[in-house]
């Protein structure tokens, strides 16, 4: 398998989850859960941004094309870090 496959693999169900977990955050019966689905959520992303950065510094994909992914993808945690911060300080 090349590793464009490998990483791919990795990076479809990690970036895929990040929705997931927002879906559930968003149906959340309390605070708490909703702070461990946005976490959740969280992780996902940063795990995401590590394949992306490692497709780029693998040079399996230019840096130009991934840059608004990857943008897009540090605007998100620092969204998601927000919320869980806010929702950690009403409680």
């Amino acid at each position: 398998m090349a590793p464009a496959q490998v990483i791919g693999r990795q990076l479809l169900p990690s970036g895929t989850s990040v929705g997931a977990q927002y879906r559930e955050a968003r149906r959340a019966r309390s605070g708490p859960e909703f702070v461990s689905k946005i976490e959740c959520g969280l992780q996902e992303l940063d795990e995401s941004v590590y394949w992306m950065e490692l497709l780029v510094d693998a040079e399996i994909v230019p840096a130009a094309r991934m840059r608004e992914l990857l943008r897009e993808a540090e605007e998100l945690i620092s969204t998601f870090a927000l919320s869980a911060k806010t929702m950690k300080r009403l409680k």
